[in-house]
């Protein structure tokens, strides 16, 4: 019985240690997204109340490195947008950018910064950004491509969202 124990005790700590002990999937360094879903609603404008559209966009993204994110900006700091979108107008079934004075052109958004404790500093998760829509005809029909892009400076694939039509009431997913 003596001479079992040594070797049972090995193969315990062998189990505990292989299966402890998770490999982290390497991820480059770049930014790498997908779009999920993009749902449409009705919203009334809180300040006048008025009737309009909402669209929350949803994405997956994941960064090998865990740089994504910024820090709350500080005065002179010039570098306060992660999220970048160009909005585009379906017309005559072509897509065209929308002007950049368009009252339904996005600004530019800010990813709040993340960082993971540990070894394994892969960020993965999914982001929702809601979209107002208050000046718009109800005939229009939208898409928005969209990139994300890390402090080194790293920036993702550029995604496109599904067609969304402004009369829609529900979502569209990626196909």
């Amino acid at each position: 019985m003596k001479s079992i124990l040594p070797i049972i005790s090995a193969v315990i700590l062998f189990l505990l240690f292989s299966n402890g002990c998770e490999k982290i999937k390497p991820l480059p360094p770049e930014p790498y997204i997908e779009f999920r879903q993009f749902t449409m609603f009705d919203t009334i404008d809180q300040q006048l109340g008025n009737p309009g559209k909402a669209g929350i966009l949803e994405f997956y993204f994941e960064d090998g490195d865990g740089d994504l994110g910024l820090r709350q900006p500080v005065e002179g700091q010039t570098d306060t947008t992660n999220l970048f979108f160009t909005l585009y107008y379906k017309e005559d079934g072509v897509f065209t950018e929308a002007d950049s004075l368009d009252f339904n052109n996005p600004p530019d958004f800010r990813i709040p910064y993340m960082e993971r404790e540990g070894q394994n500093k892969t960020l993965q998760g999914l982001i929702e950004i809601t979209f107002l829509y208050f000046i718009f005809d109800i005939t229009d029909t939208i898409m928005y491509d969209f990139y994300i892009k890390d402090r080194a400076g790293n920036e993702s694939n550029v995604v496109s969202t599904c067609e969304i039509p402004l009369s829609l009431y529900g979502g569209c997913i990626d196909d």
